[in-house]
């Protein structure tokens, strides 16, 4: 399974987040009003990253999945807003381990305020996702994100193990993508599916959706960071590269170049050298990097919507169908 089927009666990006607006204006409103603190840099660093917008993608599928199973409402959005803050104190952290200085084209807080302040209102915003948590006073529910939230902190960790190690393969690179990203897409899914009553096995196939688009999503997510207009990617293009990470259009080059390329590729990863960007470009076009990381992205998209097969259809099932085709086909 490689390829999406016909999208033309699928929604785009834009329906689904006017679709979805109502119940996401509720959900921002909780947002800000679960942030605020007494301690103004909190505050500060805190608007800083929620202002700076992004399609609130991750709390949009709790919504999108309660609402396709019949159920939506103010446990919804609470449940949103969590996701929401966890989502946001790993952007917190990865920026200050990645030392980025730039995203959704802002500087980041720890380019602004400093390491120490990130990190620490990082945890504040973790804390203030558990806060929230309890008081939905669901064993299942916490059951779900505590072991979501330690998954991520294990794949950060493992991203960290890979980092300018050219001797990172496609598992090992899957390994990290389902840990630091499609863990949560999985528990925003399952979640919805939870709050709305349902089965064991609906459940589950919500769940098996969320992990598929998050591989989806970040997979194509590391092509665009060699191939989007860096004005739309909203970050520098070869952050990766920088930071010696090996996404996978470079693995795929690297596992079929010749001795000669691979060497220099692996050079180039163990430096971090962004300034090889050109070479690290004609190897990925060489070796067919490019399209080979969008089949495997197109695959999971595949996958995530076969998990909804069977399911009563309705406009917010269409919804979380076209986000499936949406993660393949975005530029940003």
């Amino acid at each position: 399974m490689s390829a999406l089927p016909h999208t033309a009666a699928l929604p785009g990006i834009a329906a689904i987040q006017a679709l979805a607006a109502g119940e996401m204006a509720a959900v921002n409103t909780l947002i800000r009003s679960r942030l605020a603190s007494d301690v103004t840099l909190i505050n500060q660093i805190s608007e800083h990253i929620i202002a700076a917008g992004g399609k609130r993608l991750r709390p949009m599928l709790v919504v999108l999945a309660a609402k396709a199973l019949g159920h939506g409402g103010a446990n919804a959005h609470q449940l949103a807003a969590i996701i929401e803050f966890i989502h946001t104190s790993t952007l917190l952290h990865d920026d200050v381990v990645d030392e980025s200085d730039l995203r959704r084209g802002r500087k980041t807080a720890n380019a602004l305020w400093g390491n120490a302040p990130s990190v620490l209102v990082g945890d504040f915003l973790y804390s203030r996702s558990f806060q929230l948590m309890v008081e939905l006073d669901s064993m299942p529910i916490m059951r779900v994100l505590a072991d979501t939230t330690n998954l991520i902190a294990e794949g950060e960790v493992l991203q960290l193990l890979h980092v300018h190690n050219p001797d990172t393969d496609e598992a090992a690179y899957l390994r990290v993508i389902e840990r630091k990203t499609a863990v949560l897409f999985a528990a925003a899914t399952r979640l919805g599916a939870l709050q709305a009553g349902a089965s064991e096995e609906v459940q589950q196939r919500l769940h098996d959706f969320g992990m598929n688009l998050g591989l989806a999503f970040q997979i194509a997510d590391d092509v665009l960071d060699y191939t989007a207009d860096a004005a739309d990617l909203g970050k520098n293009l070869g952050d990766d590269l920088a930071e010696g990470k090996a996404t996978l259009p470079l693995i795929h080059a690297m596992a079929h170049s010749s001795d000669a390329v691979r060497n220099r590729l692996r050079e180039i990863v163990e430096a971090g050298d962004a300034s090889a960007m050109p070479e690290v470009l004609a190897a990925i076009g060489q070796t067919g990097g490019i399209g080979y990381s969008q089949q495997r992205a197109a695959h999971y998209a595949a996958l995530a919507e076969q998990a909804l097969d069977g399911l009563p259809d309705n406009e917010w099932l269409q919804a979380l169908r076209g986000l499936a085709h949406y993660s393949v086909a975005r530029n940003h």
